[in-house]
């Protein structure tokens, strides 16, 4: 039976929704506030350098979801990439993630593998048997020299709040190699889109099942005419904030452009206190089959996210989570309505992950349409 869809939001979530459900047969209305598809992962060219941008900042695609990454190949030309980190501290450019030349470097030492990991296990705290926070984390795991060099001020920026205060599983996400691989990532699938991730998102959305209206906000009286809305919006915006807002951190990007290259890679970070930005990302360096004579270039600040800017990073904190139980409990009550994706679920995910969850989301409606049965208000459980 045909249906009505609405879907809110023309980022990952909703065009891969929004493509699987119009090749089922079913008639798809996309909207987005914004002037543009592809939400975050939006990326243009710009003007003066030819440089391809990522808007929002970096995304770099890595999955070892095989079905997602011949997905997102079915709609683009993935280059092969592979993210390599530097990092800024004492004066001296490091490679991250921390690994046998960044322990060897950072020390002065000549370290084998097994020595290195002596002289790591000798710096950590042992001490700490049960580490809760960040802080106890990074002491226990990489010991203080390290913890303060690499980790301390970059959380602080990155987060608005001392490391002691945020939870270890944090650190946890943060591998130490004692070898001397430098790639960011351990998937098994890594690249970028040869032309940006601009066009794969026209590519999902190019359906003659769907229609897609930018500079649109949701409206409560739109969901009377839709046999189903997915909602990629933010969850607290659904509810007009009626609780208040779950905290986000939000980033701005101080761009600028320089004849040849700046830094000679595409990401540096920057970890002490005394500089103000987190990390400066060179954009030609994510397309390095591309050749130009000059270059653009990001700082980007971490700050709170205040009510007219974009959210980023959900904070998943004490605070927020029981804020967000609250807006769980009433999205339950819903009827007809599907809350999806980064903002949907308050939940930071991956590209690699969005398109999977959607998948799954555009499977669960086919079956629960088949069976007659009820579309939940999460199939994934953000709890």
């Amino acid at each position: 039976m045909q249906k009505e869809i609405l879907i809110v939001g023309a980022g990952f979530s909703g065009a891969v929704i929004a493509r699987e459900l119009a090749v089922a047969g079913h008639n798809v209305r996309v909207i987005d506030s914004r002037d543009h598809i592809a939400g975050n992962c939006y990326s243009h060219r710009d003007e003066k350098t030819g440089v391809m941008v990522h808007t929002y900042g970096p995304h770099i695609f890595h999955t070892d979801n095989k079905e997602v990454w011949d997905y997102i190949n079915s709609h683009c030309n993935m280059m092969p990439y592979t993210n390599r980190v530097k990092a800024t501290v004492n004066n001296q450019v490091f490679s991250l993630p921390i690994n046998l030349h960044t322990i060897n470097q950072f020390f002065g030492k000549t370290c084998s593998p097994a020595e290195a990991k002596d002289l790591i296990s000798s710096k950590g705290d042992a001490s700490i048997l049960d580490p809760k926070t960040f802080e106890d984390q990074a002491l226990k795991f990489v010991g203080k020299e390290l913890y303060e060099a690499f980790f301390k001020g970059y959380t602080i920026k990155q987060w608005g709040m001392e490391p002691k205060e945020l939870p270890a599983s944090i650190l946890k996400r943060l591998p130490v190699r004692f070898n001397y691989d430098d790639n960011y990532f351990n998937h098994k699938y890594q690249g970028m889109p040869e032309e940006g991730y601009t066009p794969i998102v026209a590519s999902i959305l190019n359906h003659k099942g769907i229609t897609v209206e930018l500079n649109t906000h949701y409206d409560h009286e739109l969901k009377k005419n839709y046999d189903h809305v997915f909602y990629c919006g933010p969850l607290d915006g659904y509810f007009e904030y009626r609780y208040g807002r779950l905290g986000y951190r939000t980033l701005d990007f101080e761009a600028f452009s320089v004849e040849g290259d700046y830094q000679g890679c595409a990401v540096m970070n920057y970890c002490s206190l005394d500089v103000p930005y987190t990390r400066i990302t060179e954009h030609k360096y994510f397309a390095p089959w591309e050749q130009h004579s000059s270059s653009l270039c990001y700082k980007e600040y971490s700050r709170a996210c205040g009510e007219d800017d974009l959210p980023y990073y959900p904070i998943r904190q004490m605070g927020e989570m029981s804020l967000l139980q609250k807006y769980l409990d009433d999205a339950d009550q819903e009827k007809n309505i599907t809350f999806v994706g980064r903002l949907g679920t308050y939940r930071y995910l991956d590209m690699d992950v969005t398109i999977a969850e959607a998948l799954e989301v555009a499977r669960h409606y086919t079956q629960a349409i088949a069976k007659d049965g009820d579309m939940p208000a999460f199939v994934i459980n953000p709890r």
